[in-house]
């Protein structure tokens, strides 16, 4: 069940053109240090409260050297998430607190979790970058700047993150994370899979910081006949 669940938060963090700009003292193009970055992360975070972005999810399966992509949209609010992704593979992916919620129209089902119990390793990777701050990263993670590579026409700083915890490292042996240095927002994280070298990329287009989501948009309502069950493991 634990090792599930955290595929299910890695799967929902699917994982920037209209911006509402988050004013950045640091464009004043000197290179970027590592310290001057988790200080932008810090100030960046007290003022994030919401956001929503349309989300491109992209698999990559090293031995086979298959691609498969998904795009969505996410709406996030304190710990709240709403994932919808679209068709073939359509499916709402619903956090509020300590529940997880899994609805696949396709079937008429949705899957019941909690994730009381393993609420630290999944809070790890989730909204991973959104509103999180530099001395939290630095908590969990061996933080590494990488460089300022240009994405999507964007600025950005490239951080590197190893999980400290052995348990975290099991599933994923590290994290690469590109913030658009203009907003202090993720526009992409690359999650590399431990053992077998696949990996997935998650890209963010069309950002919005702080829109006004109310908690009416996380409210666990399935269409009449929604077959409910919770899988046990």
């Amino acid at each position: 069940m634990k090792r599930f669940v955290l595929g299910i938060a890695l799967a929902a963090i699917v994982s920037t053109v209209c911006v509402r700009a988050w004013p950045a003292a640091g464009q004043n193009h000197s290179p970027a240090t590592l310290d001057g970055t988790l200080r932008e992360l810090d100030r960046s975070a007290k003022g994030f409260h919401s956001l929503s972005a349309d989300v491109e999810r992209t698999k990559v399966t090293v031995v086979v050297n298959d691609r498969s992509t998904e795009s969505g949209t996410i709406l996030v609010h304190d710990d709240k998430m709403l994932l919808e992704m679209k068709p073939p593979d359509a499916r709402t992916i619903l956090r509020t607190g300590d529940n997880l919620y899994i609805y696949t129209p396709g079937l008429k089902r949705v899957e019941e979790y909690n994730l009381a119990q393993h609420r630290a390793q999944v809070d790890q990777y989730l909204l991973l970058g959104f509103g999180t701050q530099g001395k939290e990263l630095q908590k969990s993670y061996l933080v590494t700047l990488l460089g300022e590579p240009t994405v999507d026409e964007k600025k950005t700083v490239e951080l590197e993150l190893t999980p400290k915890s052995q348990e975290a490292r099991n599933q994923i042996s590290k994290i690469q994370i590109w913030f658009d240095e203009s907003s202090w927002l993720p526009v992409q994280q690359q999650f590399n899979e431990t053992g077998s070298g696949d990996y997935f990329v998650i890209r963010y287009s069309k950002i919005v910081r702080n829109p006004d989501v109310g908690d009416a948009h996380f409210k666990p309502h399935w269409p009449k006949g929604t077959e409910k069950v919770k899988p046990q493991g």
